[in-house]
């Protein structure tokens, strides 16, 4: 992702970086560190067991770019999803960790914790993963220890740790639930999941609703302290509210191309208070301005589609219509990431955050390999206007409706 382009990066030693947060958002030192990503931890801290400086981290001086979070706050960066008497607060940007399964370039274990330090220094402290996504939830694991040893204690408390379960079509008994969770609680390291979202392969398998409720009482025990679904639609997520279960979310794939989210889904969460947490939002970096202006149709013309997510989600662009129609829509984007100085991705993932239901986005995160903490905290000062938004959406609209074309929200993985 880009860097933002005009202002003035101003080098800062770290004893006066609390001082010029202070003065420029009038946010305490706890609220500087979801701001600014700073860098000055002891040697030990921030070198790898190897010894090495891990590969993606940069050199230089701790800096603060005032501009670019001159209208973020803290109120606008986290969000709470609520069912009854639970409730969790999590960031709206959150930090998806699919990429470490597998197919993304290959992870170094001490690198990517190290990665997942420094997102959340920078206030990027939610963090969502999986039972299946390879080292995932070990990661975490070793991650949140790292937190608890080398963090203040209010850093610890703004950490957040959402995993799904995706079991096989078995028989949900209490002790098979039971089980399954404990995995995943020793490998995360925690008394209490903060979240587990739970997916389903096959409805005519009612045996979902019988693991939801082994899930409730889990939550009874003080074993998960928010149970959520993923990739459930409409139809299921009323059966499963109507037998009395309190999920707080259902994670479902939601972009600029994929607005099935905003049909039936986000009418039920409107009036359930359930909330939408969406993946997909930048459609593994097609949404992006590596993509702009590009024929992939000639090959080694243009950016290979050499990962599983940007392989997914060019699927999705010609369901929707096409690279041609998506050139389209990639082009208005970057008028409007030229016009407020931000990213083809900020803007996307924005867009997205401000539709009903939405509580927060997914971006994904190639922990060790890259890193794009400046685009994801300037998605919180970032204010689409009505000619921002007129003009995404008439750009969209010249798409296929996808839910005529694949269904409803999650119906892409049970399809025939």
């Amino acid at each position: 992702m880009n860097e933002a382009h005009s202002e003035r990066l101003i080098p800062l030693p770290y004893p006066l970086l609390l001082h010029v947060g202070a003065f420029c958002l009038k946010l305490n030192p706890l609220e500087m560190a979801a701001i600014v990503s700073h860098r000055v931890f002891s040697t030990a801290t921030r070198l790898n067991s190897t010894g090495r400086e891990p590969r993606w981290r940069g050199s230089g001086a701790t800096s603060v770019r005032c501009a670019d979070v001159s209208t973020a706050t803290v109120e606008n960066r986290r969000v709470t999803v609520s069912n009854r008497n639970d409730s969790l607060d999590i960031c709206r940007v959150l930090n998806g960790m699919w990429q470490t399964s597998g197919g993304w370039g290959r992870i170094d274990r001490d690198d990517a914790v190290e990665a997942m330090l420094h997102y959340a220094d920078a206030g990027l402290s939610t963090f969502d993963m999986a039972d299946h996504y390879g080292p995932a939830e070990d990661l975490y694991g070793i991650f949140i220890n790292r937190v608890r040893r080398e963090r203040p204690p209010e850093l610890l408390e703004q950490v957040r740790g959402l995993t799904k379960w995706v079991p096989p079509p078995v028989k949900m008994t209490s002790s098979y639930v039971r089980d399954s969770i404990n995995v995943s609680r020793k490998r995360m390291d925690v008394e209490s999941l903060d979240m587990l979202q739970f997916h389903w392969w096959d409805y005519a398998n009612p045996g979902y609703l019988d693991a939801l409720k082994h899930l409730t009482d889990l939550k009874e025990e003080g074993k998960i302290k928010t149970v959520a679904l993923t990739n459930f639609d409409t139809e299921r997520l009323q059966i499963i509210l109507e037998n009395e279960i309190p999920v707080v979310s259902n994670q479902v794939q939601h972009s600029l191309v994929d607005m099935r989210p905003q049909q039936r889904m986000a009418e039920l969460c409107q009036l359930t208070g359930v909330k939408l947490i969406t993946y997909g939002t930048v459609m593994g970096g097609l949404l992006s301005e590596k993509f702009l202006d590009t024929n992939i149709a000639i090959p080694f013309a243009g950016p290979a589609i050499n990962t599983p997510s940007l392989q997914k989600y060019k699927r999705m662009v010609d369901a929707w219509g096409g690279w041609s129609l998506f050139q389209g829509l990639l082009r208005t984007l970057k008028q409007v990431a030229s016009k407020h100085g931000v990213s083809i991705a900020t803007v996307a993932v924005k867009y997205i955050l401000d539709q009903p239901a939405v509580a927060g986005s997914m971006v994904g995160v190639r922990l060790g390999l890259s890193e794009h903490i400046q685009d994801s905290n300037a998605i919180f000062s970032l204010v689409l206007d009505e000619d921002d938004v007129n003009s995404i959406r008439e750009a969209t609209a010249k798409g296929k409706d996808l839910i005529k074309v694949i269904g409803d929200c999650g119906d892409e993985y049970r399809r025939a």
